[in-house]
């Protein structure tokens, strides 16, 4: 009776994880003798493989058929989920970076300027808008305050565009801002929705809900157009989807259909002189 005996040779590549409270040099120069570590399976290679003779030839080669893919298939299983574990980790990091990823505003772009006054402070509110309306930067400019609070001002419009730009809502701002209180406040002259306002951010972000969020009890006067919602796909045809392209949004406050002139009466005579 004749056996076989198969002797494999591999060479496994693996990392060992261990914890470490502090990290100094006394923890490293015990971390070789550890054996809390969690191994983790990198690649196994197949070396070669010896044979020796010391039986029946069919039972042994059977036998050792069956040890190597025992072998090999619980080592590829150990390689094929740390390789899954790895994907998963670097999904996760991607779709992070993806979801902290900054939205820049288009070279040319849309948005409006509106000036006004409170008590005897003009401001200026300039907006910036994405192609598809949404706002995505603002400029804040005054006439009577010092070179420090117009610094103040314009970084925190700065500071107020990037987190637009990276995906904050403007309905947070709206909420964090709205009613904050110092001077100058008062009356508001110049705006045909907001009579009064309690502070600068009040006044900018209240007019930034109403133009943008469509927050009409923010504004103190009734909204002078119909109650016909324009965003209808019935009544949104190919020319108010045009003028939507081309009509910054919070200028017209939404209000696209109240705002279109009818030209259909209106003739040029194109023809040049003589």
């Amino acid at each position: 009776m004749k056996k076989f005996i198969v002797e494999t040779y591999y060479t496994c590549v693996f990392k060992t994880v261990h914890n470490l409270d502090n990290l100094n040099d006394n923890e490293l120069s015990k971390i070789d003798s550890r054996n809390d570590g969690e191994v983790v399976v990198i690649d196994v290679k197949l070396n070669n493989r010896k044979t020796k003779k010391i039986g029946n030839k069919k039972d042994t080669s059977n036998k050792s058929k069956e040890n190597d893919s025992l072998l090999s298939s619980s080592i590829s299983e150990k390689i094929i989920a740390s390789k899954n574990q790895d994907l998963v980790k670097n999904k996760n990091i991607k779709s992070k970076n993806q979801a902290n990823a900054r939205f820049k505003m288009p070279d040319r772009r849309k948005g409006y300027i509106q000036k006004a006054q409170i008590g005897d402070h003009k401001v200026y509110l300039h907006t910036g808008e994405y192609d598809d309306g949404k706002i995505g930067e603002i400029f804040i400019d005054t006439n009577k305050e010092g070179e420090l609070v117009k610094a103040m001002m314009n970084n925190f419009a700065i500071a107020i565009s990037l987190g637009l730009q990276y995906g904050v809502p403007l309905e947070e701002y709206v909420d964090a801002f709205i009613d904050t209180k110092f001077e100058p406040s008062g009356n508001v002259l110049g705006n045909d929705r907001i009579l009064s306002a309690s502070s600068i951010l009040d006044y900018v972000f209240r007019e930034l809900a109403i133009s943008y969020l469509g927050k009409e009890e923010l504004a103190h006067t009734p909204s002078i157009a119909s109650s016909k919602d324009i965003t209808d796909q019935t009544t949104d045809d190919k020319f108010l989807k045009i003028v939507k392209n081309i009509t910054s949004k919070g200028f017209v406050r939404s209000n696209y259909e109240e705002k279109l002139v009818d030209l259909s009466d209106v003739r040029i005579n194109l023809k040049s002189k003589s």
